[in-house]
């Protein structure tokens, strides 16, 4: 039950980051006068799928761990790597899908998926020793 909590935070923790970052992102394309429907969808597009994918990958390393802990070692080594090679293609499909439909701007879709390492290193600074 604790590793489903770290994970719920540290999601959490990525979600407000994701938010802020979408949020000034939008602004930026405002002032600059590129501000349109698409520039919207693209942000909530890729927030969204930037989120999802920071959380899959904690619960999979999360279960790697577990099985690790329990000395299957190379089993957890796998479903690592099977998790991030079905997660790159998913995140290929769906940046492909949205950005060939014209229903997201590529920018605005794909600068999300950036925003997670600020995010971490914030988070990181600010966090309690004993955290």
């Amino acid at each position: 039950m604790e590793t489903r909590k770290i994970v719920l935070h540290e999601t959490g923790i990525i979600a407000i980051g994701e938010c802020m970052g979408v949020a000034v992102m939008l602004a930026i394309f405002a002032l600059l006068g590129r501000f349109d429907r698409s520039v919207v969808l693209g942000g909530l597009f890729g927030g969204v799928l930037t989120i999802l994918n920071f959380f899959l990958m904690a619960v999979n390393a999360n279960n790697a761990a577990d099985k690790a802990v329990s000395q299957d070692v190379k089993s957890g080594k796998s479903m690592l790597q099977l998790s991030y090679a079905a997660r790159l293609a998913m995140i290929f499909v769906v940046l492909f899908a949205c950005v060939k439909s014209g229903l997201c701007n590529v920018f605005a879709i794909v600068i999300p998926l950036l925003f997670v390492r600020p995010t971490i290193t914030i988070a990181e600074f600010f966090r309690k020793s004993g955290d």
